[in-house]
């Protein structure tokens, strides 16, 4: 791997607050520990976000420059962006993410696309790194007025990523800003094999797939043995529909048993109260136990002592079939094993993880129930999985493997060298 030059200065874009984005946190971390100058931009918009990034950069060396428009805080820039964002927005909508001019596209895709360009801009750098949809034409517009070279992380397949009544308009944007930018870019990093393959597919550019993984934690080893409750973990930023969340409900109905369902995230009341009716009517026996979320340096080891996590991801996205998500290796960093929806991207990955791993078709309640109920009352199998997921962290899947974070830190030395 090429040694970086003398404290060259990277800056780090995000779209998103800096405590929900681990990507860009560890490979800032990464960066710094390779001996770079770090500098990350992220936004504040949303205040229990805000107090975790302030925890989070109080234990770090590296700058940190925070683009406020919280309605707390930055009233005014709250309401100059979401006009901007909607009028933007509105125009795209209109005569098309094509056809409008590029500027009005990337407002229209990122409410903070100026103010990102803004604060990446107001020092100087020899890169610009970074990620997160709403991210993507900041960091080339910055790396062009600094006239540095620029590097795209790539977690999700965004053109494909989104539902819903505005998926046509907002898919159509963030095709049209990543025909733009990815052609420029000096690396190109992505979350996922599949997900590489999708932008070689459609743009014919090849990232690299550094995968979610994270530094091991794990608790201790008999922690899951012999509970007399089943225990499930799944965590997330919000709890929505679409997250495979009913039915595991539905399949503790029908697995029987005692089981508890750790929900860390936040949800709306709506969705929680139908979840709770829906539990009251399919699983009396399964208690909801919803937790605040937390930041992101204890996610690891608030996933300890479970007998799963869950990744029960719905494949109705292209992106959700691709894609290999932060909860699947936090589990695992936490030495718990996984209940993974059969996914094309996560049942490539069962495939290597082996008893680590509890895979079961895309809506298959029954499928599920089997599951839960072979961890419900094979204490061998808990065993095992648990050994199993203890095992794959240390021999691959963990963030200091060098096929993580040993290919960012040759991929940005390619690009500063």
């Amino acid at each position: 791997m090429t040694s970086p030059r003398r404290r060259a200065r990277v800056t780090i874009v995000t779209s998103g607050h800096l405590s929900t984005c681990p990507r860009m946190l560890k490979s800032a971390d990464a960066l710094a520990g390779a001996g770079y100058q770090v500098r990350v931009i992220s936004v504040n918009h949303t205040p229990w976000a805000t107090a975790a990034d302030r925890a989070v950069v109080a234990t770090r060396a590296w700058d940190w420059t925070g683009v406020d428009y919280s309605r707390t805080t930055a009233r005014a820039a709250q309401v100059i962006t979401g006009v901007r964002f909607r009028a933007a927005h509105g125009l795209a909508t209109t005569a098309g993410a094509a056809r409008v001019p590029f500027l009005v596209a990337a407002r229209a895709y990122s409410r903070a696309h100026t103010e990102l360009v803004r604060a990446a801009t107001a020092k100087p750098a020899d890169f610009v790194y970074g990620g997160t949809s709403g991210a993507l034409a900041a960091i080339a517009e910055s790396a062009r007025r600094l006239g540095v070279p620029y590097g795209i992380d790539l977690e999700d397949f965004h053109s494909a990523e989104k539902l819903g009544p505005e998926a046509a308009v907002t898919n159509a944007l963030a095709e049209r800003i990543e025909r733009r930018v990815l052609p420029g870019a000096s690396c190109l990093t992505t979350s996922s094999p599949m997900i590489a393959e999708a932008y070689l597919d459609k743009y014919g550019v090849r990232p690299v797939p550094i995968h979610n993984t994270f530094s091991i934690s794990f608790g201790d080893a008999s922690d899951t043995v012999d509970r007399a409750v089943l225990r499930l973990y799944w965590f997330s930023q919000t709890l929505g529909p679409g997250r495979g969340i009913e039915d595991v409900v539905r399949a503790m109905g029908r697995a029987g048993g005692s089981a508890e369902l750790h929900l860390r995230a936040r949800p709306t009341s709506a969705y929680f109260d139908a979840l709770q009716t829906l539990q009251r009517n399919v699983a009396p026996a399964l208690v909801l136990m919803p937790l605040e979320p937390a930041a992101p340096d204890e996610m690891v080891r608030l996933a300890q002592g479970y007998e799963a996590g869950l990744s029960c991801e719905d494949p109705v996205e292209l992106n959700h079939r691709l894609c290999l998500g932060n909860k699947i290796f936090t589990y695992l960093a936490a030495g718990v094993p996984v209940i993974l929806s059969r996914t094309p991207a996560q049942a490539a990955l069962a495939e290597d993880l082996g008893p680590a791993a509890f895979s079961y078709e895309c809506g298959d309640i029954d499928g599920l129930a089997q599951v839960l109920r072979r961890l419900r009352d094979e204490s061998g199998a808990r065993t095992r999985s648990q050994s199993a997921a203890r095992a794959a962290a240390e021999r691959r899947w963990h963030w200091e493997h060098p096929d993580d974070r040993g290919a960012l830190l040759a991929a940005v030395a390619g690009a500063v060298a």
